[in-house]
């Protein structure tokens, strides 16, 4: 796989991930981890950020029970759709981006 494809790739899991929340990214990341650990790498990463942000989803919804979650609901989401696109972007220059606070389940 060349360069220019494994950036590509790298940055569909991404995108895709705005259409197909799981579905989309790990077709990517299943049908071409073999192929390149760059792709692999962006896969493992997108998927421990999802689980990391469903955890923090959660949270912020058991936190609206004493309205702190209300607060904090618009700051996870923004935060999630702001790293997504870092993310993107990231990949499509070669990059490797390591999200910051999420849990690595995936390694």
């Amino acid at each position: 796989m060349s360069n220019s494809d494994e950036r590509m790739f790298g940055m569909l899991i991404y995108l895709l991930s705005f259409f197909t929340t799981v579905i989309g990214p790990l077709i990517i990341w299943l049908l071409k981890r073999e192929e390149s650990s760059f792709v692999d790498f962006h896969g493992k990463e997108y998927f421990n950020f999802f689980i990391s942000y469903a955890i923090y989803g959660i949270i912020t919804l058991l936190l609206m029970f004493v309205l702190i979650g209300f607060l904090l609901a618009p700051i996870v989401g923004i935060a999630g759709f702001v790293f997504t696109i870092i993310g993107a972007v990231k990949a499509f220059n070669g990059e490797e981006y390591r999200f910051p606070l999420i849990i690595r389940i995936i390694k």
